[in-house]
């Protein structure tokens, strides 16, 4: 066959061809080329196909992809059931649904592969499409870890251990990051560097990472107060970066001490009793060993601090601390404290036997102290100041001036240095009774309660006129008897003599009973015209005053009387007026009687009786 022949045959054979993959059609397979998870949870991976011509059913097929080997974990022909593939990884995890697609439940970090939807059409041909299953899952929170070495020298030759970050069971792998004082540091592996960082991947059996960065440093003094943490920063489904910080930690560092600090912890002025307390210190780590001197003699201290219960004023001096570093023998590490104590001396008072005066008698204290500062020195009695120069004078004694007075010395600018010393005061003398109170009753015959109260010493002795069932008691500077009684006519009318007496003398007074309506007046004179009064007043003076208001009365009424009767015989001007006015009000003796002029003709008319006839 010639050359002719031979190319004549090609594009015949070409033609043949291309018309049998006319009259065959195409199969073309639609599929999501990446889909996200997240570890645990379910997905399904969706796959659409159309075929050019329908001359055969189509047979759906889904493959994994591993290490360039495709294996198939189900199935399906259209229009009949899907079936999964025993022996897979997904036997009982993968179904394929009427619409093609694949669904795995439960999805693990190990279902990350690729997975390839296989249609096939018959004389169609072979169509298929590949997804790129991505599985997420975040890490446990970082924890750090120290070396069992704790403390690291400062001056070495080489960098020490840190701390070691580890974060686990993270997919995809994540990665750490080491902060210092919140400011992230460069990640250098290389070990000649002073700081560098030494990180190890482990895959799990699960297929999800724990990862392991350990920090190296060479620190310096400025690194003591440092704080360090890691960050594990990992990424999630539509690539959201996300972080996890650990906790913070310090670093023990030790160094040698340059400096030394003495001082007084005490934030007030020291006053004798206080407690005191002194602290040395370096600028070293550890602290080294500390000595203590008081005026140049040893004083035994504890650690750094020197403390001094209840200290007094013969502890005020010069202290010094010293301390001795081996690391650092030039260093002068040393300090000095001019320790101050403020006092008062007690209280002296003049006399200081207790004092016991005649009533109206004069009496006086002298008070003195001496103090390390500027000092007042002041009386009292209870909460009253009586006077401020160390003084106390009473000219005329009264009962009400018996008691404990107290002198006080304190130094102003020093809070709570004071001293103090108490006098007692007794005042003797005849019995004095204190202003009785008016006792009311709802009526006549009630039972009622009075109380006298009097000062005196000896205690009185008391009497009561008329008498009832009485008690006595004391109550302060005074005593007090209770007396209970019925109010009669009498007793409402005259009151209740109270008498006291002791070897100095008497006093007495009349103890008021009345209706609770029948106080009239501020001069609180009873319904029976009775005031209350001291009995030696009242039994001089109590009748005439009765008789003086029974005698006012009648005239009123009397007055009364003869208006009415004028107003009968038309004499009056005003006899026309309305007879509901009010009569105008008449005072005497402070008593107040207020009539309507119908109770007035009422009671005229029944003083100026006549017979019927004549009305």
């Amino acid at each position: 066959m010639d050359g002719i022949s031979v190319g004549r045959a090609s594009v015949l054979c070409t033609l043949l061809l291309l018309a049998l993959q006319v009259c065959n059609g195409t199969v073309t397979v639609k599929v999501t080329p990446v889909v996200e998870v997240e570890k645990g949870e379910a997905i399904s991976l969706p796959c659409t196909y159309t075929v050019s011509s329908s001359s055969s059913k189509a047979v759906i097929e889904w493959y994994i992809e591993e290490q360039g080997t495709r294996k198939r974990v189900a199935f399906r022909s259209e229009g009949g059931e899907g079936k999964s593939d025993e022996g897979t990884p997904l036997s009982s995890r993968v179904t394929i649904g009427d619409d093609s697609s694949l669904t795995i439940k439960v999805v693990q970090p190990s279902d990350e592969l690729t997975y390839i939807c296989q249609v096939t059409a018959g004389p169609a041909g072979v169509g298929d499409g590949a997804t790129q299953l991505k599985v997420f899952f975040a890490p446990e929170k970082p924890e750090l870890t120290k070396p069992s070495s704790q403390a690291i020298y400062i001056g070495g030759s080489e960098s020490s251990e840190i701390s070691k970050c580890v974060s686990m069971n993270g997919h995809p792998q994540p990665r750490i990051i080491w902060f210092k004082d919140n400011n992230p540091l460069a990640e250098v592996k290389d070990k000649t560097q002073e700081t560098y960082m030494v990180p190890s991947v482990v895959k799990e059996a699960s297929g999800l990472f724990t990862i392991q960065s350990t920090l190296y440093m060479r620190p310096t003094k400025a690194d003591k107060d440092s704080v360090f943490y890691c960050v594990v920063e990992y990424l999630m489904p539509q690539n959201q970066i996300r972080k996890k910080m650990s906790d913070k930690i310090s670093i023990n560092l030790n160094y040698p001490s340059e400096t030394a600090t003495f001082v007084l912890l005490n934030t007030t002025p020291v006053k004798e009793g206080d407690t005191v307390t002194m602290k040395c210190e370096t600028d070293g780590n550890p602290q080294p060993e500390f000595d203590f001197t008081k005026d140049g003699n040893n004083i035994k201290g504890e650690g750094g601090l020197l403390t001094l219960k209840s200290v007094k004023r013969t502890d005020a001096g010069e202290y010094m601390c010293q301390a001795t570093d081996f690391d650092n023998l030039d260093a002068d590490l040393s300090g000095k404290i001019e320790l101050t104590v403020q006092y008062i001396d007690p209280v002296s008072v003049t006399p200081v036997e207790p004092q016991v005066v005649m009533l109206g008698d004069k009496v006086e204290w002298q008070c003195k102290t001496k103090a390390s500062a500027a000092h007042t020195v002041h009386w009292k009695k209870g909460s009253e100041v009586l006077s401020q120069d160390g003084t106390l004078s009473i000219q005329e004694v009264s009962y009400d001036k018996a008691g404990e007075y107290v002198c006080v010395g304190a130094v102003p600018s020093v809070p709570g240095l004071t001293a103090e010393a108490s006098v007692n005061l007794t005042v003797k003398g005849k019995p004095v009774i204190e202003s009785p109170a008016v006792a009311e009753v709802e009526k006549e015959g009630d039972t009622v309660t009075l109380k006298c109260s009097a000062y005196g010493l000896p205690s009185p002795q008391f009497t009561w006129k008329p008498s009832g069932k009485e008690s006595v008691s004391p109550e302060g500077n005074k005593m007090v008897s209770t007396m209970t009684l019925k109010a009669t006519a009498e007793v409402m009318k005259n009151g209740v003599i109270c008498e006291v007496s002791n070897e100095h003398g008497s006093d007495s007074a009349v103890m008021g009973v009345a209706l609770k309506r029948a106080l009239v007046n501020s001069d609180r004179v009873l319904l029976s015209g009775n005031p209350v009064l001291k009995a030696d007043k009242q039994q001089g003076g109590s009748s005439g005053v009765v008789i003086a208001v029974v005698v006012c009365v009648l005239l009123l009424l009397l007055l009364v009387a003869l208006i009415y009767f004028l107003n009968k015989k038309s004499k009056l001007p005003c006899s026309k007026k309305d007879a509901k006015e009010v009569a105008t009000g008449e005072v005497n003796n402070d008593i107040v009687v207020e009539m309507k002029t119908e109770k007035a003709n009422e009671e005229a008319g029944l003083l100026n009786k006549r017979p019927s006839t004549e009305q």
